[in-house]
Order: C-alpha cells, then structure tokens, then sequence
C-alpha cells in the first residue's frame, strides 16, 4: 500500500516536499516513481529511482527542479519541488515496482506500468 502526502497550494517559486509511505517488508527492493496528472491532461512520468537510490530518471519538465529520493529506514519516498510553476499543478501518484531491473526506470513512461500505486495528493501552483 502506497499513501502520499505532502500536497497543497504553493506561489509560483516555492516549494513543497511530498512523501510517499509504503508499507510491506520489500520496500528496499522496489523500484518507484511519481506520476501527475492535471484535469484535462494527458499524464505525465514525473521521477523515478531505482532499489538502492542511486539511478534516477527525470521528466525534462522537472529536471533540475526536482529530486526524488527514499529513505529505506522510514519506507517512504520523497519528491521535493522547487522552483514551482503553475504548469506543476496536477494530483502526484507515487508509484512502486516488485521487480526493479534497469529496464523498469529506462523510459520515464516506465511508471505507468508498475504494479502499484497511491491515490494521490494534490499540488496547486499559482
């Protein structure tokens, strides 16, 4: 199970961290990722890391603004937005994969396809 927070309204700018916790014991094993989607919005791969947080992939829409992170010891995933914009503004899913092999953090899209996911916190920028 995947349950995130962190979520909220933001000035174009500034910044928010949100966190993804997780339960089960094979957490350290999982690959994960963020995914957005706005209303009326295709949705979009947002982050990913691999099982020991040492490969990351980003969109090109956050890259440079964004990092995402876990902390292994608290089962929890981090995306921390700086740099905020309006055009970030959507519900952020995070999302986890039992098999994490270089294949599944190769394409942003990846994250689509991973077998579990969160129902969201919302991000509004203005």
């Amino acid at each position: 199970q995947l349950v995130e927070s962190g979520g909220g309204s933001v000035q174009a700018g500034g910044s928010l961290r949100l966190s993804c916790a997780a339960s089960g014991s094979r957490y350290s094993s999982l690959c994960m990722g963020w995914f957005r989607q706005a209303p009326g919005k295709e949705r979009e791969g947002v982050a990913l890391l691999d099982a020991d947080g040492t490969t990351t992939k980003y969109a090109a829409s956050v890259k440079g603004r964004f990092t995402i992170s876990k902390d292994n010891a608290k089962n929890t995933l981090y995306l921390q937005m700086d740099s905020l914009k309006p055009e970030d503004t959507a519900m952020y899913h995070c999302a986890a994969n039992s098999v994490c092999l270089p294949a599944t953090i190769a394409t942003i899209d990846s994250v689509y396809d991973y077998n579990y996911s969160g129902q969201g916190t919302q991000v509004t920028v203005s």
